[in-house]
């Protein structure tokens, strides 16, 4: 998908009509912060951007939207391509690598930290963005600078949270979600026993099968490595994990170990389960679907229980935007996530993922998205609450690898299904983690 001047679309129109200001061109700049643009990009130049398939489609509308405006503004084209979310990772990676291919990338967790030396500094792009947007939330800085500077820049947290079934909660027993990882076990299991069973993915979802694998081990205590960045899988309390994990995979629905972050959401919008976690996309997916009218309407949400830990430790799933080195107008890619994040931009997208992308800069807590249902509050906080996905070591290389290698997912895995004993689970992920961790 190219979008430019010659396909701007009426919407768009209204997007740049806002306060304005003379651009790189000398054509209208819409500028919500008011502030004079900081990057001029090179004449004749051009933009590719690889993202992920989007699951709200009124995000990608608004994101689309507001890149016309840009092009409108600027004269910069900039094409738009697709991947799944499985594989935006490898096929950024190729790139980085080969030196061509999309100027930037929408990326997932530390990705970038694969291949720092092939990524376009943003340190001035994102000190300004932080100064005039109320700072970066701390977790979602974190996968954006190495060593004192920015190698991508922050755009969102994709909540996480339980999604279930209220009706079908309330006919197993309970009048209220359990807050703790015992009750929690003991409403899934009930409601196996109901024939509306919970499942969760413990196949190779970058997101779903993430977020849940880190939770099991975090709610539990256990880490991957310390802050040094030594390997300490290997503890008891991974094996409480593990042992934990057991049990909850027993009371899911059969075939969640091949699951992916479609496949979740298929289940349970096709009534095949009760229980899972998500994005709130999940919700809106239901809400937009006449035939799905029960279900929105029987929707609840609600965070991960806290386990043994004591507190509420969940991931969410993170997304920078990178420039490689190989663009060959970097001006003009800081130039457009510059305008992108400018406040009536940046809030139009927010407001139009419906709670879907939880902010990574602080000005935007205030968009009225997060108080305007219910359904959103558990993942209003997800750039505050987060944990980074290296916990308790460095975000960086080993971090970046393990992640992309889905060791801790496959420990999980490896054990519920029975392919390793819980101590086998373990010993070979501890193997894994030793060879990024040197």
């Amino acid at each position: 998908m190219t979008i430019n001047r010659r396909t701007l679309l009426q919407g768009s129109a209204a997007i740049a009509a806002g306060a304005v200001l003379t651009g790189p061109f000398g054509r209208a700049l819409a500028q919500g912060a008011g502030a004079a643009p900081m990057f001029t990009p090179e004449e004749g130049a051009s933009l590719r951007l690889l993202r992920w398939v989007p699951f709200v489609k009124a995000e990608e509308e608004a994101w689309n939207a507001n890149t016309r405006a840009f092009t409108e503004a600027t004269g910069v084209e900039v094409t738009i391509d697709q991947e799944s979310w499985e594989d935006v990772r490898p096929k950024a990676a190729v790139a980085a690598n080969v030196g061509s291919g999309p100027d930037m990338v929408m990326s997932w967790f530390d990705d970038p930290f694969q291949y720092p030396d092939k990524l376009v500094d943003v340190t001035d792009l994102c000190t300004m963005l932080g100064e005039a947007h109320g700072g970066w939330y701390d977790g979602l800085a974190a996968y954006g600078q190495q060593d004192g500077k920015w190698i991508s820049t922050p755009l969102c947290a994709i909540g996480n949270a339980i999604c279930y079934r209220d009706s079908h909660m309330k006919a197993a027993g309970f009048e209220e979600f359990p807050t703790d990882t015992e009750g929690f076990l003991a409403l899934c299991a009930a409601l196996k026993e109901k024939g509306t069973p919970a499942g969760f993915p413990h196949g190779k979802a970058v997101g779903d099968g993430n977020n849940y694998a880190h939770w099991l081990l975090w709610s539990h205590g256990a880490q991957q490595v310390d802050e040094q960045g030594n390997v300490t899988i290997n503890s008891p309390e991974t094996a409480a994990a593990i042992e934990y994990a057991k049990k909850l995979y027993a009371t899911f629905i059969p075939g969640t170990e091949s699951w992916l972050d479609v496949n979740n959401n298929r289940a349970f919008l096709a009534g095949e389960v009760s229980l899972t976690a998500n994005g709130v996309s999940l919700y809106y997916a239901a809400m937009n679907d006449p035939a799905l009218q029960e279900i929105a309407a029987d929707i609840r949400t609600t965070n991960l229980p806290v386990g043994p830990v004591g507190k509420s430790v969940e991931l969410h799933q993170t997304s920078t935007i990178s420039i490689f080195s190989h663009c060959k107008y970097p001006n003009a890619a800081k130039a457009y996530l510059e305008f992108m994040y400018r406040s009536d931009n940046m809030n139009r997208w927010i407001e139009s993922a419906s709670a879907y992308c939880c902010q990574a800069l602080k000005e935007f807590a205030a968009n009225p998205v997060w108080t305007s249902n219910p359904i959103h509050a558990p993942y209003a906080r997800a750039s505050e609450s987060l944990r980074v996905n290296g916990y308790a070591g460095p975000l960086g290389p080993a971090s970046a690898g393990a992640m992309a290698d889905y060791v801790l997912v496959d420990m999980f895995a490896e054990a519920v299904t029975g392919q390793r004993s819980t101590e086998e689970a373990i010993a070979n992920a501890e193997r894994r983690l030793q060879r990024y961790y040197r």
